[in-house]
C-alpha cells in the first residue's frame, strides 16, 4: 500500500546521513591512525583488526539484517551499544579513534522521539570522552568539567534532536490537512452536481459552496503560510522567528474559522463600511505584493446589506490575491461605484492576463457563484499581455437600520 504522506526530503537524507555516517567515521580514523609516522607494524595489525571487528558488526548487525528486523527496538539497541563498545575499545587502542565514537550521536537519532534519545547521547558522550581522558592524571575538577560537557551535550544534541522531530511531526499534520482539504473539496464538487438536482438538498448545497468558498479564501493562504514559516524553521539555527510567525498565523486563521463558521462578515468589515474596508485591504495587500494599487471611490456612499459588502469585498480580495499569483502586474486600479440602484466594482491590471487553464480555477467559479448570490452580474475581460478587467455589478440593498 502506497504511503499517502511519504518522508520529506529533508527525513529521506537526514536517514541516508546515518546510514553512512559509521563508516566514513571509522574509515577517516582508520586513515589517519595507520598513515601516522613511525608506527610499529604490530600496532597497525592490531588497528586493522580491530578496524575490521567494528566494519564487521555495523554489518552483520544492521546494513545485512532484513529491513524488518532493523526497524525493531531490540536490534537497533544491540547495534547502538555494539558500536560504542567497538569504538571505545578502538579509541583506547589509538585516541584518533574518538572521531568514530562521534557517529553514536547520529545513531541516537533512531530512538526519537523518547527519553532513550536523551540516553543514548549521554552514552555517546561518556565514552567519547571517558576514553580520551587521561585517568592517571585526572583531579576532581578535570572530572566535573567532563561531566559538566557531558551533560550540556546531551541536552542539546538530544534536544536538537527532539525538536526536529516534534516539528516534523507539526509538518506531517498541516500535510495531513492540507490532503484532507483537497479531498474535501473534491466531494463536494462531486457533491454539488448531485445537490442541484435535488431541491429539498439545496441548503445544503448552499452551505458547503460558502464554506468552500470561506475556506479557499482564508484558510488555505493561512495554511501555506504556516508550512512556509516551519519549513523555514528547520534550515536555520534559531527557529523561534519563524515558529512564533506559524503561532500567530495558525491563531489568525483559527479566528477566520471561527467567523466563518458562524457564518459572520470579515473582520474588516465588523470595524467600518465597504469603502473603509476595502482601501485598508487593498493597503495591505500593497504593502504585502509590492504592486502599485490606486483605490477610488465614486458617487455617494452608503452602509450596504452585509451580504452585498461581503460579496464585494471578497471578491476584491479574490481577484487582488490572484494578480499577486499569476498576473506579474505593475499596476493596479480598483474602483468601487455608487450608482443609483447598482454598486459597481472594477478591479484592472496591466498583467499577463488570463489563460485558458487560469479561467477556469476555483477561485473565478467562487468569484461567480458568489456575485449570483446576491443577484449580480460579473465579467472578466482579458487578453494576453495586456492585463485583466473584472468588473461586478450587484443591487445597491441598503443595509436595514434598528
Amino acid at each position: 500500500m502506497t504511503d499517502p504522506y511519504p518522508p520529506s526530503r529533508w527525513e529521506r537524507r537526514f536517514d541516508r546521513l546515518v546510514e553512512v555516517v559509521p563508516f566514513i567515521c571509522l574509515g577517516t580514523a582508520a586513515v589517519i591512525s595507520l598513515s601516522a609516522p613511525d608506527q610499529p607494524w604490530e600496532k597497525r595489525l592490531v588497528t586493522l583488526g580491530l578496524a575490521a571487528v567494528a566494519l564487521a558488526w555495523i554489518l552483520c548487525a544492521h546494513v545485512l539484517l532484513p529491513a524488518r528486523w532493523r526497524q525493531r527496538t531490540g536490534v537497533t539497541v544491540v547495534h547502538f551499544v555494539g558500536v560504542l563498545v567497538t569504538a571505545a575499545i578502538l579509541t583506547l587502542h589509538d585516541p584518533i579513534f574518538a572521531i568514530h565514537t562521534i557517529s553514536g550521536f547520529f545513531l541516537a537519532a533512531q530512538f526519537a522521539p523518547s527519553r532513550w534519545t536523551f540516553a543514548a547521547v549521554a552514552a555517546t558522550s561518556i565514552v567519547l570522552y571517558g576514553t580520551v581522558l587521561d585517568w592517571s592524571e585526572a583531579n576532581v575538577q578535570l572530572v566535573l568539567f567532563h561531566a559538566a560537557i557531558v551533560a550540556v551535550q546531551t541536552l542539546s544534541i538530544g534536544g536538537g534532536v527532539m525538536m526536529s522531530i516534534k516539528i516534523e511531526e507539526r509538518q506531517l499534520k498541516y500535510r495531513k490537512a492540507l490532503a484532507d482539504l483537497e479531498a474535501m473539496m473534491e466531494e463536494n464538487a462531486g457533491l454539488q452536481v448531485q445537490l442541484m438536482t435535488q431541491a429539498r438538498e439545496a441548503g445544503v448545497l448552499d452551505e458547503r459552496q460558502r464554506m468552500a468558498r470561506e475556506i479557499h479564501d482564508t484558510l488555505a493562504q493561512g495554511l501555506t503560510g504556516i508550512i512556509t514559516q516551519l519549513r523555514a524553521a528547520k534550515r536555520v539555527e534559531d527557529m523561534r522567528p519563524h515558529v512564533d510567525l506559524a503561532l500567530t498565523l495558525a491563531q489568525e486563521n483559527l479566528a477566520e474559522a471561527r467567523r466563518s463558521v458562524q457564518a459572520l462578515s470579515p473582520l474588516e468589515l465588523e470595524e467600518a463600511h465597504l469603502p473603509e474596508a476595502l482601501s485598508a485591504m487593498a493597503r495591505n495587500w500593497a504593502g504585502g505584493s509590492g504592486i502599485d494599487l490606486h483605490v477610488e471611490v465614486t458617487g455617494e456612499s452608503r452602509p450596504l446589506s452585509p451580504a452585498i459588502e461581503v460579496t464585494l469585498f471578497r471578491v476584491a480580495q479574490e481577484a487582488l490575491t490572484n494578480v499577486a499569483k499569476h498576473a506579474g502586474a505593475s499596476r493596479v486600479g480598483l474602483t468601487l461605484s455608487y450608482a443609483g440602484d447598482v454598486v459597481l466594482l472594477d478591479i484592472r491590471d496591466d498583467g499577463a492576463g488570463i489563460g485558458a487553464e487560469s479561467g477556469r480555477g476555483f477561485g473565478l467559479s467562487s468569484m461567480r457563484q458568489r456575485v449570483r448570490g446576491v443577484g449580480g452580474t460579473l465579467e472578466i475581460e482579458s487578453t494576453p499581455g495586456e492585463g485583466t478587467a473584472v468588473s461586478v455589478g450587484v443591487p445597491a440593498l441598503q443595509a436595514v437600520t434598528a
